[in-house]
């Protein structure tokens, strides 16, 4: 079982209805056009054809798996005064005296572009159940670095 916020829940819903509607449907059919132009062991778009069937196949397989196994949080039940799942956080990199936003979000809806990491981020991991105010170290690739926890709120 896996939490994830309504947003993130609609999005993977939205891109499953694509795959099976839209993609799925226009590789059926150029399968059957590359099938009518005769001999299937040289024909080299009906073999690209089935890989991206395949292709397309398994990542629906496995958006029907994260759904099947996913609990959509109610906000209103969660904590705003410590960090966790789906809080918004402010962070100070004290050594290089930087600050950053972040969401906390389920591993499926890590964006670093929209400022959302994943919960099982060693970020994510030392910042929860932390409040404001509080500093924590982590050991990301780079080494070790400090972080002061500006705000939380959901």
């Amino acid at each position: 079982m896996e939490y994830m916020s309504q947003e993130g829940f609609d999005k993977i819903a939205e891109e499953l209805h694509h795959l099976e509607t839209v993609e799925l449907p226009q590789v059926k059919d150029a399968i059957s056009e590359a099938r009518d132009k005769g001999d299937l062991s040289e024909n080299f778009e009906y073999h690209a054809a089935k890989r991206e069937q395949g292709r397309l196949m398994g990542r629906a397989r496995f958006l029907q798996k994260i759904l099947e196994n996913a609990r959509v949080i109610d906000k209103s039940l969660l904590k705003s005064d410590c960090v966790g799942l789906l809080s918004k956080v402010r962070i100070t990199n004290i050594g290089a005296g930087k600050s950053m936003d972040y969401t906390i979000v389920s591993p499926h809806e890590a964006n670093l572009r929209e400022g959302k990491i994943s919960i099982k981020s060693p970020i994510a991991e030392a910042l929860l159940g932390k409040k404001a105010g509080d500093e924590v170290q982590v050991k990301v690739p780079a080494g070790m670095i400090k972080l002061r926890i500006e705000s939380v709120s959901l």
